[in-house]
């Protein structure tokens, strides 16, 4: 009677569906891998160095100013208010790539492309709201799936369409027009969460909640490590029954929530493993979104689109598999990311930092290519790795968070790097020369990283042969040395 009684639209099927459809039509945009070439061709005419300094830039701007007031804003309206303005701003974005002429309107288009990369957190976030927690694995994995195949066939697309039926790049837009238009519609038909997972909590219906300070961590945590946020207490769970704060008001929730994510920032920041992957989460996400935002302007330096045979679709989805199977390699790799994490993280950053050179000393426009297919493919097989290092003990509200500042920060350092090389208010390098910036700053990224690894794997083996040591002067006592040495690779 129960399953008779429920609507599609509450059961995890009908909104997972949806909101696939959402991601696929959202990512179909076969211009996007020639949005350079169009924008430097006659269609649009304006010149490199202009695209470089002064219409890419404002993406990085308004993605920094939106992001946090939209991260607050997507859990307050329950996500899919945010969702339906991701749409909007994907229209408008391509409507001013169609029909738009001069700076000040491309300027205005990669102000909402910037509202389109800062909405997406609602996007990953509302199937939480609307889904059991045993279907969390499984949606997230269709979620993030749906829009890498999309991304994939459409590059694919792309390069077909150009290089065998010869389609002019601005028919590339009005196709991705069209697909953006489809996405909002799927948007708009799905259905409103009852809750959210800060402002609008409901313990009263479903499982019984669980006190504030103990989800913080997953049910099962990895074997072989210390929680990460252990002793973590959050505002609501110190606060006595007669509080004012208890009184369900809004601005006393309001309140409640901004000093709860402080002290779980502050109880999660405080383990130095977490601290370590976030700094280089944030940093490397930084360099990844520059070099992403500028790649195809180094293209076109190396081989302009106006006189030569390009094949960036191609590439980007050769880019996109590449790190789906490093992706899918992380997680099949059975590694002690306590003692060795930190080397892989110096050991990738060096490849990326080598890639990176390469694409700007080669004069070779399939060097350039090769170049940003190995930075790629490392950078993903990191990210994967680090997004399940920083989340393994955390709840889904705490992932949230943590994942939210970690974003901000590293658009706190890509905005200087911005600001300090692309702009003209700064440095204003050219394209190629920056490049060789960018190579130099994974640089020092991965120098950081080696020395902290040998510090690591050093402390590791003298705490290993103190136990051995101590194990030599009390033959008797067996269990407190296998102790010590089980904390060997705790950090």
């Amino acid at each position: 009677m129960n399953c008779c009684q429920t609507s599609p639209s509450h059961s995890w099927v009908f909104p997972t569906v949806i909101l696939c459809c959402f991601g696929f039509f959202s990512m179909m945009k076969p211009s996007e891998p020639f949005v350079v070439p169009y924008l430097a061709g006659p269609d649009k005419n304006i010149s490199l160095s202009t695209i470089t300094k002064e219409v890419f830039p404002i993406w990085t701007y308004s993605y920094l100013a939106l992001l946090l007031p939209v991260f607050i804003v997507t859990d307050y309206v329950r996500y899919k208010p945010v969702i339906i303005l991701q749409g909007i701003s994907f229209v408008v974005t391509w409507l001013l790539l169609v029909f738009g002429q001069g700076l000040r309107a491309m300027q205005v288009l990669e102000f909402f492309y910037g509202m389109v990369s800062a909405t997406e957190v609602a996007y990953y976030a509302y199937i939480y709201s609307v889904v059991s927690p045993e279907h969390y694995q499984k949606v997230s994995g269709y979620c993030r799936s749906v829009t890498l195949v999309a991304y994939t066939v459409a590059s694919v697309l792309a390069q077909l369409l150009v290089s065998l039926g010869s389609l002019s790049y601005f028919h590339l837009n009005v196709i991705s027009l069209a697909s953006v238009c489809v996405a909002l519609l799927f948007s708009l038909f799905l259905p409103m969460p009852e809750k959210s997972m800060f402002f609008h909590v409901q313990p009263g219906k479903g499982a019984p909640p669980k006190p504030p300070g103990k989800d913080a961590f997953s049910k099962e945590p990895q074997k072989d490590r210390k929680p990460v946020c252990k002793g973590l207490v959050t505002f609501s769970g110190n606060l006595g029954d007669d509080d004012p704060l208890n009184d369900p008001k809004p601005g006393n929730v309001t309140l409640r929530v901004f000093v709860q994510w402080f002290q779980d920032l502050k109880g999660c920041y405080s383990s130095k493993h977490l601290f370590y992957w976030s700094l280089w989460w944030a940093f490397s996400t930084a360099g990844f979104n520059q070099v992403l935002n500028y790649v195809q302007i180094l293209w076109d330096y190396k081989a302009p689109s106006q006189s030569s045979a390009i094949y960036n679709g191609a590439v980007e989805a050769l880019a996109t598999f590449g790190g789906a199977l490093a992706a899918f390699t992380a997680g099949c790799v059975k590694v002690n990311w306590n003692l060795l994490g930190e080397l892989a993280l110096a050991i990738f950053s060096a490849a990326d930092a080598g890639s990176l050179l390469l694409m700007h000393y080669t004069t070779n426009i399939w060097g350039c290519y090769a170049g940003f297919l190995i930075f790629k493919s490392s950078y993903m097989l990191l990210i994967t790795i680090a997004a399940f290092q920083i989340a393994v003990n955390l709840s889904v509200e705490r992932y949230a968070l943590i994942f939210g500042i970690n974003t901000f920060v590293a658009l706190v350092i890509q905005t200087v790097m911005t600001i300090a090389v692309v702009d003209n208010q700064g440095l204003g390098l050219p394209v190629s020369i920056q490049f060789l910036i960018y190579g130099s700053y994974f640089s020092v990224i991965a120098g950081i990283f080696l020395m902290r690894s040998i510090y690591i794997i050093y402390s590791a083996k003298c705490r290993q042969g103190r136990c051995n040591s101590t194990t030599d002067q009390n033959p008797h006592d067996p269990e407190d040395s296998i102790s010590d040495t089980n904390t060997v690779t705790q950090f």
